[in-house]
């Protein structure tokens, strides 16, 4: 299985997804957008597979900082240029499995697709 998890290294959300699949034996490449970015035909295919609502990370301080007019009528261009421009603004962890996208970390869904 070809496994590419994305995210922010010192997210502690992160932290539990990587050590998860560690505990699991599942081998992953990993992609931290912080330091490499997150460019914007990757956020339009995840936001093709998944809708951009579940990427976008509303409960961040990143969001939550952002004035109320760039917050206002947030449509999927808009979305995915807000989180290319600040990756922190990504719900995190994105993993790529196989065709699957898994977004955030669930124990639960980990083991259903993972198994372990």
């Amino acid at each position: 299985m070809t496994v590419k998890v994305h995210g922010i290294k010192n997210c502690d959300t992160m932290k539990k997804a990587r050590a998860w699949l560690d505990e699991h034996g599942v081998d992953y490449e990993f992609h931290d957008y912080k330091t490499k970015g997150a460019p914007p035909e990757l956020l339009r295919g995840w936001a093709g597979e998944v809708g951009w609502e579940p990427l976008l990370n509303r409960a961040g301080m990143t969001f939550r900082k952002l004035p109320d007019n760039e917050k206002a009528e947030i449509d999927q261009d808009k979305a995915i240029a807000l989180m290319s421009a600040q990756p922190s603004m990504i719900k995190r962890p994105v993993v790529e499995a196989d065709g699957k996208l898994l977004i955030g970390f669930k124990p639960d869904t980990y083991q259903a697709t993972f198994g372990g």
